[in-house]
């Protein structure tokens, strides 16, 4: 069993907000493969499913993001599922708008909703970030996460959360490397990567 999880807020009132792209990725991910209807459990909302040959439960925690651990932690324990298993998509903010990466464990770099998942379970879980871009000013990035994407912003929102969805197997199966490059190329053909962006892993 693998633990796919996606950082957020919940309510409508959040539901927008660049902080909450990975539920944004996590319900691309629903859509896309054979999943059970969510369902509140684990302090959050849940459902059990497959993606190709492996077993899953996706999870969008509702303790708010400071709190995500608790939601996660209480699913990891129930299906005892190891670390290098769970799979967190986040917002990056030392990432551009439209680029992913993949790792697994080091710092949190600041973000709340990681830090409570480390004090709960651990570090040495993968984390997959989203890229949002930086407001270029550290005392604006509070309001900048908690704002909504703009108009202009969806395209590559949509872009990459479909990217995530449809090769989301290659993340099932461990296979990281390939999975981001796969991002990259899909967000590459769209057109909303510039033309010099080099790939990284």
């Amino acid at each position: 069993m693998k633990l796919f999880v996606g950082l957020g807020n919940p309510g409508r009132a959040y539901a927008g907000n660049r902080h909450n792209i990975g539920f944004l990725a996590i319900d691309a991910i629903l859509r896309r493969h054979p999943f059970a209807p969510l369902r509140a459990r684990f302090q959050g909302q849940a459902a059990e499913g497959t993606i190709g040959r492996e077993r899953l439960i996706a999870l969008k925690p509702e303790t708010f993001m400071n709190d995500s651990g608790r939601s996660v932690g209480d699913a990891a324990r129930y299906y005892k599922i190891d670390l290098r298993d769970i799979v967190v998509f986040h917002d990056e903010l030392d990432l551009a708008s439209g680029r992913l990466r993949v790792k697994i464990g080091g710092g949190n770099a600041g973000h709340n909703g990681l830090r409570s998942i480390s004090e709960h379970i651990g570090n040495d879980y993968r984390r997959v970030r989203i890229g949002i871009g930086h407001p270029g000013d550290k005392d604006l990035v509070h309001d900048y996460v908690l704002s909504n994407f703009g108009k202009a912003e969806m395209d590559w929102v949509t872009a990459i959360c479909e990217a995530i969805a449809a090769n989301a197997e290659f993340l099932a199966e461990g296979q990281d490397a390939s999975f981001q490059n796969k991002i990259f190329l899909a967000m590459r053909a769209s057109g909303l990567l510039p033309d010099d962006a080099a790939e990284q892993t």
